[in-house]
């Protein structure tokens, strides 16, 4: 019979550095603003990964709390980011980040 390994917070770890770093590249180097947002939301759910790690590892509630939190925020950004983001894309389909003129009334 074959015993299963498990896997220990090291590969979760990893995974959420993984995609922190993907977060920060895309971040970094993309021009489009709904990219770029979508990038911000993967940096948060891998600090929501680690967070989660942690708390689970450290037997405390403390991680799970800061993810309740992380999420409210995530989503307060969601609801206002991107409806300023639709916004602009619909008046100027072609908008990037540096076009920051367009939020001047």
């Amino acid at each position: 019979m074959m015993l299963l390994a498990t896997v220990g917070p090291e590969a979760y770890l990893g995974v959420s550095a993984i995609l922190f770093a993907i977060g920060v590249g895309g971040l970094l180097l993309r021009r489009n603003p709904i990219v770029m947002f979508m990038c911000i939301e993967l940096m948060l759910n891998a600090a929501n990964l680690a967070f989660i790690t942690f708390a689970h590892e450290l037997d405390d509630i403390g991680g799970q709390v800061s993810v309740f939190f992380v999420l409210v925020v995530a989503a307060a950004e969601v609801v206002v980011g991107l409806g300023i983001l639709v916004a602009i894309m619909r008046r100027r389909p072609d908008a990037t980040a540096d076009d920051l003129d367009v939020l001047k009334g």
